[in-house]
């Protein structure tokens, strides 16, 4: 799972990206995007399928710094601005987590910071690595 992942480190607010306690990864949300020409974050194109894959792989990348990756993942929350969009973004997560299925709450909200359509945070049990300061 994961793999190739670009994360932008940098939130796009005042917020931290991920938050150890204990063996518990806590993670923001993450949209998809990528890093601009000028290292501001810039949400990829193509819909929510599209950007939910990025997202995805921003997590794993936040997860990968904590020493875990999406096998790791119990809990997610997923945040679409269209509910139409559901079915494309089930097809995403079942290709991305394949038969990992971490227990998941999809909710439908008005608006997402960039005009995003998909925003994901997650819960991970990540055993033994340390925390970082």
């Amino acid at each position: 799972m994961g793999g190739g992942a670009v994360h932008v480190t940098r939130p796009i607010g005042p917020y931290a990206p991920v938050r150890r306690a204990g063996d518990w990864v806590v993670t923001s949300g993450q949209l998809g995007v990528v890093p601009g020409e000028n290292g501001e974050p810039v949400l990829v194109s193509g819909g929510a399928a599209r950007e939910l894959r990025q997202a995805l792989a921003n997590l794993a990348a936040v997860l990968a710094e904590e020493g875990g990756d999406l096998s790791y993942v119990v809990k997610t929350t997923l945040f679409l601005t269209d509910m139409a969009d559901f079915t494309a973004v089930n097809e995403v997560w079942v290709e991305v987590f394949g038969t990992h299925r971490p227990v998941r709450s999809a909710v439908g909200v008005a608006a997402l910071p960039m005009g995003a359509r998909v925003e994901v945070e997650a819960w991970a049990h990540v055993e033994g690595a340390p925390a970082r300061r």
